[in-house]
């Protein structure tokens, strides 16, 4: 398996985009830049299109997992852009128990392209794997426009 990786420097600091075999595997809150390529090159692109308010939907192949992480994932990235759903809402959606979706969220490898960002608690915002935590995931919703955050 040939892995690449790249960085870029965004408003949450450095972020590390890693490739292998023509999928994005993971995303990284830390900078550690390596070999390039074509694709980490239009997943840079992206990533500062939306941090610029310029897209709200990436169109990038994924490595999207097996079994209940997959169809999480897929879940999470059917969100669009300023909308947000619960756990339990993806849960009923995928006939899965919501707890089993949290953690599936919470493994998520792929934070902002897949937008786990965009998954709440009934009465809480949940958890986020980023630098700064739920505060990162608040900012992230705020800078799409979510409503009804409970914040």
């Amino acid at each position: 398996m040939t892995t690449r990786r790249a960085v870029l420097q965004g408003p949450f600091g450095a972020m590390t985009i890693h490739e292998a075999d023509g999928v994005l595997v993971r995303l990284d809150w830390r900078d550690d830049p390596g070999e390039g390529s074509a694709l980490l090159d239009e997943a840079l692109h992206q990533l500062a299109a939306y941090f610029d308010r310029r897209l709200i939907a990436f169109d990038l192949p994924f490595d999207w997992g097996q079994g209940i992480h997959a169809q999480v994932r897929r879940a999470m990235a059917a969100i669009p852009f300023g909308e947000t759903r619960t756990y339990g809402e993806i849960a009923r959606a995928i006939g899965a128990p919501a707890q089993a979706v949290g953690q599936a969220c919470g493994a998520n490898p792929l934070p902002i392209l897949i937008p786990c960002h965009r998954v709440l608690g009934r009465a809480t915002l949940g958890g986020f794997s980023a630098p700064g935590g739920v505060e990162t995931k608040v900012a992230l919703l705020r800078h799409e426009g979510a409503a009804g955050l409970l914040i």
